[in-house]
């Protein structure tokens, strides 16, 4: 599949910043590329937060290609319980497809996770790289169990300081820096993509997204749909520099970095 001339990877890392450049280092976090696809009308799941397939094929092939660039993947919980997601690189053609696994992160502060999920299933069948659970650092006795009982499914849990039982995107992304993880992909769901979005107006004049990329599907979902900017105020918003927009298949991507 050709982008604009270039193949797929050409496209990647033509619009992806790369660890050497010294941006990882100087902040003390990882890279950080938020994506997700969307509808004509904004919405990147069905009622109540119900997997929808948005994109195309083509989009997909390059979502799944942009996983094999990052060292991590990142998700909510609400994703993990709605979508059940396996955040591999299944959809790359086997004899074209990369050794490399990007490591699962699932940002799970009261640990609900299930024990049975394709991640950790993946990860014992050896399918996968073990998942890490990124919890509340202050848990209480009655949510041991639960931690047990995901270490014993495979899970690494890994305890991150909370403010107001909040896990704050900057302690979060130092965390995973230290863990080795010098370059993150945020996939969703929409709590995660609008405490992203929203953060740099709280942590100015530093930034924690470093390449915003969109896929736009030709399709509309309706008012049931879930979004991803309800809550998010005009004072957070961040300002986006465009750099770059490609056609593929029936789909509109479009890349942008924060000012």
């Amino acid at each position: 599949m050709l982008v604009g001339g270039q193949s797929v990877t050409e496209f990647l890392s033509s619009v992806l910043p790369v660890p050497e450049d010294g941006r990882s280092e100087d902040a003390q976090r990882p890279l950080v590329t938020l994506t997700f696809a969307q509808s004509l009308d904004g919405k990147i799941a069905g009622k109540g937060g119900k997997q929808l397939i948005i994109s195309g094929r083509e989009s997909m092939l390059m979502t799944h290609w942009m996983r094999t660039k990052h060292d991590a993947i990142l998700v909510g919980i609400g994703t993990a319980l709605n979508d059940d997601p396996q955040l591999n690189s299944r959809h790359i053609p086997e004899d074209e497809r990369p050794s490399h696994l990007p490591r699962p992160v699932i940002l799970d502060a009261n640990l609900r996770l299930r024990p049975d999920c394709k991640l950790l299933k993946n990860y014992r069948e050896r399918k996968g790289r073990r998942p890490w659970v990124i919890c509340d650092a202050n848990l209480n006795s009655d949510d041991a169990g639960r931690k047990s009982t995901l270490e014993d499914a495979g899970a690494r849990v890994i305890g991150v300081p909370s403010v107001n039982d909040f896990i704050m995107i900057p302690d979060l992304l130092k965390v995973l820096y230290n863990f080795g993880i010098k370059t993150l992909m945020v996939e969703g769901g929409a709590t995660v993509i609008g405490s992203f979005l929203a953060e740099p107006a709280r942590t100015k004049p530093s930034t924690i997204i470093d390449t915003l990329i969109i896929t736009i599907a030709p399709t509309l979902i309706g008012d049931d749909g879930v979004g991803y900017g309800e809550k998010l105020l005009a004072t957070q918003i961040p300002s986006l520099k465009h750099v770059r927009t490609e056609v593929m298949g029936r789909d509109v991507v479009i890349v942008s970095a924060l000012e």
